[in-house]
């Protein structure tokens, strides 16, 4: 298949992100440079100097809303980009309420508390709609730790035991390659519907 052929398809599809972290702002990105045509993203955070050595972000964006800073970086990638986004704190109502289209939901929380939020409530009410979390994604090196595994329609993507810690921070190489993991599973989960 083409890249012309994928871009075709993605042109159609509509992709959620809940979070606009390191993992939200990476998978926004590589799914947007492959021809995704419509991304809501939702994020209620603004962008700190910590934030820069693992998320999408750039200096002159410190205090800006993650949601618009990463709108304008999407843009600036692709200016036909259907781009939703929604600057709130997610709950199970509001969940519903953005993510109900989309044809995959990628779950890219940093909190324990919200990521379980988000998945009970999509599993409840989307239970047919595949879900991709991140988790595990912790400090560096470990690569072939770092899978894909899947429970009916969730793919979990990270090694699922590396909590982040003082000693073991949330840096750029393994968040990014957990992103873009989430951001492959999600092209492939779009591109098996059309019998690909």
């Amino acid at each position: 298949m083409t890249v012309d052929e994928i871009r075709k398809i993605l042109q159609n599809k509509t992709v959620g992100i809940a979070g606009a972290g390191g993992l939200g702002s990476n998978c926004a990105v590589s799914l947007v440079r492959v021809g995704l045509g419509n991304l809501i993203i939702a994020d209620f955070d603004a962008v700190s100097e910590s934030n820069l050595n693992r998320q999408y972000y750039f200096r002159d964006q410190i205090g800006m809303k993650k949601v618009f800073a990463l709108r304008d970086n999407l843009i600036r990638i692709n200016p036909e980009l259907n781009l939703t986004i929604i600057d709130e704190h997610l709950n199970p109502g509001n969940i519903i309420q953005h993510f109900g289209k989309c044809d995959v939901i990628v779950e890219a929380f940093d909190a324990a508390d919200q990521k379980e939020m988000l998945i009970e409530t999509v599993l409840t009410h989307f239970p047919d709609k595949p879900l991709v979390i991140g988790l595990g994604m912790a400090g560096w090196g470990m690569n072939d730790s770092i899978t894909v595994r899947q429970i009916d329609n969730m793919y979990i993507c990270g090694d699922e035991v590396s909590e982040i810690g003082l000693e073991l921070p949330p840096i750029a190489p393994r968040v990014g390659i957990v992103a873009n993991m989430q951001a492959n599973v999600v092209l492939e989960i779009l591109l098996r519907k059309q019998g690909l």
